[in-house]
């Protein structure tokens, strides 16, 4: 049984999206939000996420809206350092900010600001050590940095019942056609 699940995915410049009415965001979305309420049924209690732009930042849109059918979901957002989003444009810090105000939970791994690539590997330890499982929106078509977690989740789930739940982009379109996004 998932009770905390990690979710991530590709940041949305990987995705080339670059607006939040894309529609690809509306089909992402509809995925996580299906895969969410699975979950709950399931006994889910957090979602968590580090908050980087793109598919954690939709979940966590998601999450907020899934709250109001679902008050005991919780949404915990960890941070990798401080600041994360100190040189984001205006747009993805309003945001950042609306999420991190409606979350349950907010930290940071690392307490002090951007020093180095480690610290992001530090999150993606913690998240994995910290949760049952991960919805990991990934296909290994198209690279991106997902990778690093995934085979980091890769490796914890071979000695442990960590469960990943990979949707590719193919699952992607299938549900897009499913439910009448894609003629």
């Amino acid at each position: 049984m998932v009770k905390r699940v990690a979710i991530t995915g590709y940041k949305s410049f990987e995705l080339g999206i670059f607006k939040d009415n894309d529609p690809s965001v509306t089909i992402i979305k509809k995925v996580i939000q299906q895969r969410l309420e699975q979950y709950i049924d399931e006994g889910l209690e957090w979602v968590i996420i580090s908050g980087q732009l793109g598919i954690e930042l939709w979940a966590g849109q998601v999450v907020i809206e899934l709250k109001k059918e679902y008050p005991e979901l919780q949404l915990a957002i960890i941070a990798p350092f401080i600041e994360q989003d100190s040189k984001w444009n205006e747009t993805n810090k309003l945001a950042y900010s609306t999420l991190i105000n409606a979350a349950d939970y907010t930290n940071s791994v690392s307490h002090s600001p951007y020093e180095s690539p480690q610290q992001f590997r530090d999150k993606d330890v913690f998240l994995i050590k910290n949760t049952d499982g991960a919805l990991v929106i990934y296909d290994e078509e198209q690279e991106g940095g997902p990778k690093f977690i995934l085979k980091l989740m890769a490796k914890y789930a071979e000695t442990t019942d960590y469960i990943i739940d990979q949707v590719d982009f193919f699952q992607l379109q299938d549900i897009a056609s499913g439910d009448g996004f894609i003629d």
